[in-house]
């Protein structure tokens, strides 16, 4: 009778640890499930999709959310200190887009610094001379409703003013680039 006992309470405290808890082979579908939903560059967002809505601080501690842009084009460039072609791109950002648009109030253009603590991207943008706004994005929360955990970045999503993703860009071709500055100009202006 004693083993019987010792038995249920076993089997109970292991069905109660495992409630609310993940397989790994459970996780591992659902990974799989999400990459599946991915382009071959890592988005989970395609063009014409409902842009996720994140609420989000700057570096500046100004809280900032994304839904209460509707109305406007909205660029977001997704960042971090230690990539080399994002801090390669930030000042082509600044110059040919930022600074053509900053009046504009149809506009709004954030870099999402993705995963860092506020020293390290405040000492980016001094370093590299950006005057567009940063947020934080603590866990990658922000990253990856827009992109594969894994996936890397530089990239750049445009908004359009119902919400819409209108265009998508991964990495730093300059060539590219350019047509992503005429299409940001046609949009805005």
């Amino acid at each position: 009778m004693k083993a019987i006992k010792m038995f249920l309470l076993v089997a109970s405290m292991t069905v109660l640890a495992s409630c609310g808890t993940k397989t790994q082979t459970e996780t591992q579908n659902e990974s799989e499930a999400t990459a599946q939903q991915a382009d071959e560059h890592g988005f989970l967002v395609k063009i014409g999709d409902e842009a996720p809505d994140f609420t989000a601080k700057t570096i500046t501690g100004e809280t900032v959310k994304l839904s209460d842009f509707r109305g406007k084009v909205v660029m977001l460039q997704f960042t971090a200190s230690w990539c080399r072609v994002c801090r390669e791109e930030m000042p082509h950002i600044e110059k040919e887009i930022w600074q053509q648009h900053k009046d504009n109030p149809n506009f709004v253009l954030l870099a999402v610094d993705r995963d860092e603590p506020i020293e390290k991207a405040t000492h980016m943008v001094e370093t590299i001379g950006i005057t567009y706004p940063v947020v934080l994005d603590p866990n990658a929360e922000i990253f990856t409703k827009y992109a594969l955990a894994e996936a890397g970045v530089t990239r750049n999503v445009l908004i359009d003013e119902k919400g819409k993703v209108i265009y998508l860009t991964r990495l730093f071709d300059p060539a590219e680039f350019q047509n992503f500055v005429k299409f940001i100009d046609e949009h805005v202006n």
